[in-house]
């Protein structure tokens, strides 16, 4: 199954990044291979509409879940209306947010965790 992990770099052993919509990096994980790809975040430096458009980037790359420390509400209500389920990691590496989810150690997020326009999601 294919994830993505907001990351502060681009392989397994980065940090995770606690933002989903202004991330540096996403990074697609297949968790049965460990086989990955790195894309930088297009909505990390928008002046508005990362909550919306980040989640479209993830879901037309196949991402069928989403690892993360924080989702805004905008981002979390896009994620829900594509599908994926939103599961938060404390912080890390990847491969420790890869490993957490697949051992199913991860809560699942059923709600925003940063309010609106703070920067933070």
């Amino acid at each position: 199954m294919k994830i993505v992990v907001t990351a502060a770099g681009t392989d397994l052993e980065a940090p995770t990044s606690p933002l989903f919509g202004r991330c540096p990096v996403y990074l697609f994980v297949d968790t049965e291979t460990k086989s990955f790809e790195a894309l930088e975040n297009p909505e990390m430096d928008a002046l508005r509409g990362a909550g919306f458009q980040a989640p479209k980037f993830v879901a037309e790359r196949g991402a069928r879940a989403v690892v993360s420390g924080k989702v805004g509400p905008n981002a979390f209500k896009a994620l829900q209306a594509a599908g994926l389920p939103v599961y938060l990691f404390g912080g890390g590496t990847v491969r420790e947010a890869v490993e957490a989810y697949t051992l199913g150690k991860l809560q699942r997020a059923t709600a925003a965790n940063v309010r609106t326009h703070t920067g933070e999601n």
